[in-house]
């Protein structure tokens, strides 16, 4: 038998094997994700990319919005909706939202915050950034004043440390954040399945709202923090943040 051929047999046992090692460890990561998602921890880890560096002990002279999807969204709104409040209880700083050039979302935009009492004159766009880091430069570069000013970042709460340090990083000493948390609701919603005509022979899960919202809610915040802290080892690498 000839090299080639002995490089052929070799060939398909090696990559069987790293199939077997690659499968082996997604479903480990998948188990130790499931486990996870019956407990708090993925909320702990959102609340600390939310509150961790972002504590603000100023009157801020700018707010930052970072946009997140078009208009409406759920991102933006409630975006929209902390910049709002943070700017009536301000009255005297400015808004800088950092979006890409969108005219239909920037419009939409302006509408909400005009609607919550926010003068147009206070509103500014940084329209040119596509990721963080970009978006950062960009405002350091067209609004050059902002370096000795005091600024709040607003964002959602897992973007909040990453667009901090980005910010410090560029020199923006005197920088926060206020994550958009999502407030939650204090309503019972528990219900027995049996009484709207639930079958018999099916499990009433209507009292486990542990199963119902907080393992999924937690299975989705597991990967958002994956994707986050993988984004921040990746600044880090670049010495960004």
């Amino acid at each position: 038998m000839d090299q080639n051929s002995y490089l052929k047999i070799g060939f398909w046992p090696r990559l069987i094997k790293t199939i077997k090692i690659f499968l082996i460890i997604i479903g480990s990561i998948s188990v130790i994700m499931l486990i996870l998602s019956f407990t708090s921890l993925p909320y702990r880890a959102i609340h600390f990319l939310g509150t961790y560096k972002s504590k603000c002990y100023f009157k801020p002279d700018y707010i930052v919005m970072f946009g997140g999807s078009g208009m409406p969204s759920e991102d933006n709104l409630i975006r929209l909706y902390y910049t709002a409040a943070i700017a009536e209880k301000y009255g005297e700083c400015n808004i800088v939202i950092a979006h890409p050039i969108d005219s239909v979302t920037y419009a939409d935009m302006i509408t909400e915050l005009t609607i919550r009492n926010i003068d147009l004159s206070r509103i500014f766009f940084e329209q040119h950034g596509t990721n963080t880091r970009s978006q950062a430069l960009f405002i350091s570069k067209e609004f050059p004043q902002m370096k000795n000013s005091r600024i709040v970042i607003v964002t959602s709460p897992e973007h909040i440390l990453r667009s901090v340090l980005t910010f410090r990083k560029l020199k923006f000493i005197k920088t926060s954040g206020c994550p958009a948390f999502e407030s939650d609701m204090y309503t019972d919603l528990s219900f027995n399945a049996r009484r709207i005509g639930g079958k018999k022979y099916i499990p009433d899960i209507g009292g486990n709202l542990g199963l119902r919202y907080n393992f999924w809610n937690f299975m989705k915040m597991e990967i958002t923090c994956l994707r986050e802290y993988t984004a921040i080892f990746y600044y880090w690498l670049n010495d960004w943040i």
